[in-house]
């Protein structure tokens, strides 16, 4: 079965095909500057690049240009769109309404607009993207992979806030969690690595990239993350805040900031990019640093300390400890920052192998086709093992949507096979 997976976005469509069980990329790509005067396709097939500038104006024009060059005769890997036998879709939140990926239906697209409440920026692209898929591929099955759901194990003692109880009941305002599919993903391989079942690995995944997010897994199920309600709280990231005492926010109220700007603030010149008041990005402030600029070093080691002091809570929240897992852009990359965080976390039985570490180098952007290595990077006496594992979303998404459809068709073929009545409507919940 070929399988498209989907990750759309308000700017920009991501994309790759699948040819599953095997899991093998045939193509995979982007279109960015969606609604800009020109925007930027840039496809990647059989270790060759293509790319376009052309206007496309909004997800669904996106959605036919990606079909379009998936079948295209220069550059395509499939001679039509019919040959695609299911999309698989991220979608950011799900509520408390879904623990799993699903098969859409209506039902699953009317929470995904009920849901945009919560995440405005990314379910009403995430709805487009399956919205236009039922329109070009009419039939076709489609499969929801949510970001929220690999924390709905989390227990209520985790996700509630010291607010009144009323406004999780009437509002929903609880500790959701996101960049689940990719925790998921890395705790996984992880446990795969160490011989284990997925079920049996206690670890502390550190999603680092310009949205950041640590989870504590216990016996390979969320048990509490550090974004809440938002993706807001947590760590400081690129440009957000992170943790802070909410009344900086009524303070700077009585200064004249209204909620807009303070939303602002908050997501986009904030994190890095606020401390260090010249860059977001990681690979900059380590050269600033390096020429003592000493506000880049003061980001980075900000950054490095909030880390490391959610790892050491969630040590404490798991008991015992099996394994850290890096990943992410950041966790990938940067060799300095895992030193860093991992050479003050001696006490819970990390022991870093410098060379290993060191090792452990992403391919350069120049080779976007190549995928970056896994790598154990912890000395042989380390009681808690040390991993860098590149996430790949989509591939969890792949496989869950091959996983989903298929046992849709079984059950199918099983029903019209003994000439039963027709299948009832099926749950829109599955568990992981």
């Amino acid at each position: 079965m070929k399988v498209l997976v989907i990750n759309a976005g308000s700017s920009s469509v991501k994309y790759h095909l699948y040819q599953m069980p095997q899991a093998e990329v045939l193509a995979r790509g982007v279109v960015e500057r969606i609604g800009e005067e020109t925007s930027k396709l840039s496809h990647f097939f059989q270790s060759k690049t293509h790319t376009a500038q052309t206007k496309v104006e909004d997800v669904e024009k996106a959605m036919e240009l990606i079909l379009k060059t998936l079948a295209s005769r220069d550059v395509g890997v499939i001679q039509g769109i019919s040959e695609i036998g299911a999309v698989g879709h991220r979608v950011v939140h799900g509520g408390e309404e879904f623990t799993g990926s699903v098969i859409i239906d209506e039902k699953v697209i009317a929470s995904v607009k009920k849901f945009a409440d919560l995440a405005p920026l990314h379910n009403p692209p995430n709805l487009a993207g399956i919205q236009a898929v039922q329109r070009k591929l009419p039939g076709t099955k489609q499969v929801a992979c949510f970001d929220t759901a690999f924390h709905a194990t989390i227990p209520k003692i985790a996700y509630m806030y010291g607010l009144p109880y009323e406004l999780y009941e009437k509002y929903g305002v609880r500790r959701y969690g996101f960049h689940g599919i990719s925790h998921r993903y890395v705790a996984r391989r992880a446990a795969a690595i160490m011989g284990r079942g997925k079920y049996d690995i206690n670890a502390v995944t550190c999603h680092l990239g310009n949205g950041c997010s640590i989870t504590a897994v216990k016996q390979g199920r969320s048990v509490d993350t550090s974004m809440g309600f938002t993706p807001l709280e947590g760590v400081p990231m690129g440009t957000r805040c992170g943790d802070l005492d909410p009344a900086i926010l009524f303070y700077l109220a009585d200064k004249g900031y209204d909620v807009k700007s303070l939303k602002i603030l908050c997501n986009k010149k904030s994190g890095l990019l606020g401390i260090s008041g010249v860059s977001n990005d990681v690979r900059n402030l380590e050269e600033l640093a390096k020429k003592g600029n000493t506000r880049a070093k003061l980001a980075i080691d900000i950054f490095c300390y909030r880390i490391k002091k959610y790892i050491g809570a969630y040590c404490a929240v798991l008991d015992k400890v099996d394994a850290v897992v890096f990943t992410g852009g950041i966790g990938e990359n940067a060799v300095f920052l895992r030193q860093q965080i991992c050479t003050s976390l001696t006490q819970i039985g990390v022991q870093l192998n410098r060379a290993a570490n060191q090792a452990a180098i992403a391919p350069v952007p120049a080779q976007p086709q190549v995928q970056a290595k896994e790598a154990e990077i912890n000395t042989k006496d380390s009681r808690v093992k040390v991993f860098v594992i590149p996430t790949n979303e989509q591939a969890a998404i792949a496989n869950d949507t091959y996983e989903l459809t298929r046992e849709k068709q079984a059950i199918m073929s099983k029903q019209n096979h003994k000439h039963t009545a027709p299948l009832s409507k099926p749950a829109n919940k599955r568990a992981y």
